[in-house]
């Protein structure tokens, strides 16, 4: 208690509203609510509502070392002496005692998590952790160092049995960082760990200034729905690259292959036949062992290169545009939603939803959209899988041009063969639903509107095959 029963400065958590609870202060489901029409259509979000979750979660807008929870988040440099405000707040009202702990830790890696006590805060424990530095020459790199960081804290939250944590926003602003990328991977990060290991947690809390309160307001119903119209209505917006079960980014260049003797190559193979057979040992970037580029660049213009080399370079270029497709921000295609992948066909296939009237081919970038394109299809095509395109209430300003076309063709080697064999031209919703169950895709609430209207309301029936 203090002295002469003066008022304390420090914070008690449970006085703060948790994220559920503030559903009716601001008025986000009336702001996010949208028609009806579509929502018992809409495929289930990757995040559904989850109210015991949501009532863990507090968003505090203020300073973080004023928290009584069992651990506050330290965000710092390699050596731990880091200058942010963050770190300042905390050792100011910790006291010399914390400077001398942490030369005991003999500093912290990007992405780790190290435990000291809390001395004078009303935390019991603070939590150090050194955020990545930015750049997008190395965002994948930066990405997954980020999820550490936050995972990591976590995992040492529970390990210590910890009922609380409170986290700062753990990139400061002169790693460079952008806020909004960040917040994403904290939130999915968190939520993951609270759904998969976090019975033992009862309470965490992102403290955060009055500047990142609006990105975290923006984000937050999109990981931690409030309600199942909020959850709906969110789905649109979740970025495409969601991490995988825990949240952390999948980089599929670092995913272990393997092979039937990938180094097998017959001892009297010519020069050619071996830069051939290299294509065996695997498509990562270890083992393109590539030759001269301007002699096989050289080749391709005298008509002289072999498939297999025209193959490589084609891996090549893809690549390239693939690395742009992760660097580049692509939310304001994305919020387009005329690309998106939603459930499986009857014959469990991942099903991809193209809206042609979403396309406003005259008001967007159409490099942005390829890149976006390259984005989603990267982890879809490596299966089976079926593509809906709805041609509904499409205008002259949605048609792509042939430019766009060739293109996406020449980047993406779209198999053409056989192609004309498996499209299926379908006349209304009826016919698709024979081979999709409407459970199982999200329709544009235009396209449902315009079907019924000119082909009467769709009564069910059971699938009869493709």
């Amino acid at each position: 208690m203090d002295p002469l029963g003066a008022r304390s400065q420090f914070v008690d958590i449970q006085t703060l509203p948790t994220w559920q609870q503030q559903l009716d202060e601001d008025g986000e489901e009336k702001r996010l609510v949208r028609s009806d029409s579509m929502l018992s259509q809409s495929f289930p979000s990757p995040f559904p509502f989850r109210p015991d979750i949501n009532r863990k979660i507090i968003l505090f807008v203020g300073d973080i070392a004023l928290l009584n929870c069992t651990a506050v988040v330290n965000t710092s440099n390699e050596s731990l002496n880091d200058k942010n405000p963050t770190s300042d707040s905390i050792h100011q009202l910790a006291g010399p005692e914390l400077r001398d702990e942490l030369l005991k830790l003999k500093g912290c890696r990007t992405g780790e998590a190290k435990l000291t006590k809390g001395f004078n805060l009303a935390a019991r424990f603070i939590i150090h952790t050194v955020g990545p530095k930015y750049k997008a020459k190395y965002r994948t790199a930066a990405e997954s160092s980020l999820y550490s960081c936050y995972r990591n804290i976590m995992q040492l939250a529970a390990e210590q049995s910890m009922a609380s944590v409170g986290f700062c926003v753990v990139t400061t602003t002169k790693r460079g960082y952008p806020l909004e990328d960040a917040t994403h991977i904290a939130l999915r990060t968190v939520r993951r760990f609270l759904e998969n290991h976090g019975n033992s947690i009862e309470t965490v809390v992102f403290a955060v200034s009055d500047i990142e309160e609006s990105v975290f307001k923006k984000l937050l119903p999109l990981y931690y729905p409030r309600s199942e119209g909020e959850e709906k209505t969110c789905l649109p917006l979740i970025p495409a690259d969601i991490g995988n079960s825990e949240g952390e980014p999948v980089v599929p260049e670092r995913q272990i292959r393997i092979t039937e003797k990938p180094g097998s190559i017959e001892d009297e193979c010519d020069e050619d036949s071996l830069e051939l057979d290299l294509g065996q040992v695997g498509t990562h970037a270890f083992a393109r062992m590539e030759g001269d580029v301007d002699k096989q660049r050289k080749l391709i213009l005298q008509g002289q290169m072999s498939e297999a080399a025209l193959q490589k370079q084609h891996q090549r270029n893809y690549g390239r545009w693939l690395c742009r497709a992760r660097a580049e921000d692509l939310s304001d295609i994305a919020a387009l939603k005329a690309l998106y992948q939603t459930g499986v066909d009857i014959c469990g296939r991942t099903v991809m939803v193209v809206v042609g009237r979403n396309i406003p081919v005259t008001l967007i970038d159409l490099e942005k959209a390829l890149l976006y394109f390259i984005h989603v299809m990267d982890h879809i095509t490596v299966k089976e899988y079926v593509m809906v395109y709805f041609h509904t209430l499409t205008g002259e300003h949605n048609h792509l041009d042939t430019d766009f076309l060739k293109k996406l063709y020449d980047i993406v080697d779209v198999n053409v063969s056989g192609m004309k064999e498996k499209v299926r031209y379908l006349d209304n919703l009826q016919q698709l639903f024979t081979c999709i169950k409407p459970e199982q895709i999200d329709i544009p609430p235009f396209v449902l509107e315009y079907d019924a209207r000119v082909n009467g309301p769709y009564h069910h029936s059971e699938a009869s095959g493709l």
